[in-house]
């Protein structure tokens, strides 16, 4: 079994062991277990009543959070040439067709988000199993597949991203970074645990949410109340 360091005892000993009802008490916990020498990023991890290899179960979406993440998102653009300038315009950091897929299939993946216009979507087809693996492949669903380059780019910019539950039902997500204030996170926890609920999908029967934790990227889980969000 793996021992402990010292400062994750520490950190153990502040969290008590009944669920958190106090959303804002919860936060203020939270942030004091970030005792690692950078700054840490600030994640939920929710267990969802779901089995998604059913299609009717499965979780896929996009959100916005009121603060961001406190991360840059770097956004290529793939689409005819007519539309480079538009693409750089609203912010793409990189923008091209074939080149662009010629860079891919080198593994050449300096972005986090792909952006692609309907008409280029059939090349795309045979990197399915390079982007997809990273959660890289546009789809309509999570709105990375569109004719608005300007709109669509503002929103993702903006802090607009995807999110998904893994195959045993799981959501891990990313919220905000632990230099946010307390009420930052507390606003973005709402608003992402609000995405979580609205976007229930049509298979679900019974109880949709099974446990909800937060934590920082070194510290341990802190179990909330789900009564804290009515």
């Amino acid at each position: 079994m793996r021992k402990l360091s010292r400062r994750q005892k520490e950190n153990v000993t502040k969290i008590s062991n009944s669920p958190y009802i106090n959303l804002k008490e919860a936060i203020i916990i939270l942030k004091s277990t970030a005792t690692a020498k950078f700054i840490e990023s600030v994640e939920l991890h929710a267990n969802l009543n779901i089995d998604p290899k059913y299609a009717d179960q499965q979780l896929r979406t996009t959100v916005t959070l009121p603060n961001g993440i406190g991360k840059e998102t770097r956004i290529a653009v793939l689409t005819n040439e007519e539309n480079f300038g538009e693409a750089k315009a609203a912010g793409a950091n990189t923008v091209g067709n074939d080149d662009l897929i010629e860079k891919i299939t080198q593994g050449n993946l300096d972005f986090d988000l792909l952006i692609a216009t309907p008409n280029m979507m059939p090349k795309l087809a045979k990197l399915g199993r390079l982007l997809g693996p990273k959660g890289l492949m546009p789809s309509p669903k999570s709105g990375t597949v569109s004719n608005t380059l300007t709109q669509t780019l503002t929103e993702f910019k903006k802090g607009k991203f995807e999110y998904k539950a893994d195959k045993t039902g799981v959501v891990h997500v990313n919220f905000g970074k632990i230099d946010f204030t307390d009420e930052q996170l507390l606003e973005n926890l709402k608003e992402l645990y609000k995405s979580i609920e609205q976007n229930r999908p049509s298979g679900v029967r019974g109880k949709y949410f099974k446990s909800l934790f937060i934590c920082t990227s070194m510290g341990p889980s802190i179990k909330l109340d789900l009564d804290s969000f009515l």
